[in-house]
């Protein structure tokens, strides 16, 4: 006589029971992590936040070291006075706005009778205001994304860039250290008029020197990557504008 155990139910029935199991074990225990996750973005937000407007840890010409996890809402606290909530060129002060998604907001947006909501962070480093953008876009595989910290004047004073899937040592080069920082002193504003800025081929001015040309040089072998970072720029920087113009009025 054949054990019960031989039966195709008995087996069929052993690996729902197995899969119930084992799924119940995992959402328990994703449950149990959310907070530490959600905690953890914060604190990488508030890293690249912080290392736009030049609050790092850097110490070699070639390092980006974030400040650590340990004291950075400390930072954060420190250098960033205000949190605002951008619509057109209007602001109201909000602590919550770095909880705003802006891939979220894009998408919403889409609807002609929603008014996009943009996070703005007003930071204070050596006796001058900054205010820092978050950018995001598409590179040649996936989201590219940073923020973006400039003067009242609309000088970029430091970035932060980052990606989900750019190829290592060509597209994923835009979170380099010596590409970050040819942004700095870039212009945006010609005349009054917003310009954004341009990663560019053959702009003849390859040690960046000058910083009213509206360009960047490309990094090599990475032309699409380098095209959705100049996309991004102008297209997510462009929303801020009519508010920051408010600032010389």
């Amino acid at each position: 006589m054949a054990n019960k155990t031989d039966k195709n139910s008995y087996t069929i029935l052993f690996a729902i029971v197995m899969v119930v199991i084992v799924g119940s074990l995992l959402a328990g225990f994703a449950s149990g992590l959310k907070p530490r996750i959600k905690a953890n973005e914060k604190f990488e937000k508030q890293q690249n936040i912080l290392y736009a407007m030049g609050i790092n840890n850097n110490e070699g010409t070639g390092d980006v070291a974030f400040i650590s996890t340990d004291n950075v809402a400390e930072v954060f606290n420190k250098y960033i006075t205000k949190q605002l909530v951008v619509q057109g060129d209007q602001a109201t002060e909000n602590d919550l706005a770095y909880l705003i998604d802006i891939k979220k907001e894009s998408t919403k947006a889409k609807s002609d009778d929603y008014q996009r909501r943009l996070p703005l962070f007003i930071g204070q480093k050596d006796g001058s205001e900054l205010y820092i953008m978050p950018v995001r876009g598409k590179g040649l595989w996936d989201a590219i994304w940073g923020f973006v910290a400039v003067d009242k004047e609309m000088i970029v004073q430091g970035v932060y860039f980052d990606h989900k899937g750019e190829t290592p040592g060509l597209g994923a080069e835009i979170k380099q250290r010596y590409f970050m920082d040819d942004f700095v002193g870039e212009q945006l504003l010609e005349k009054g008029a917003f310009q954004g800025i341009k990663v560019a081929k053959g702009n003849n001015d390859p040690k960046n020197l000058i910083k009213d040309d509206y360009e960047v040089d490309a990094l090599a072998g990475a032309t699409i990557t380098g095209d959705g970072v100049s996309v991004m720029l102008k297209k997510d920087l462009a929303m801020y504008v009519p508010y920051l113009k408010t600032l010389n009025n």
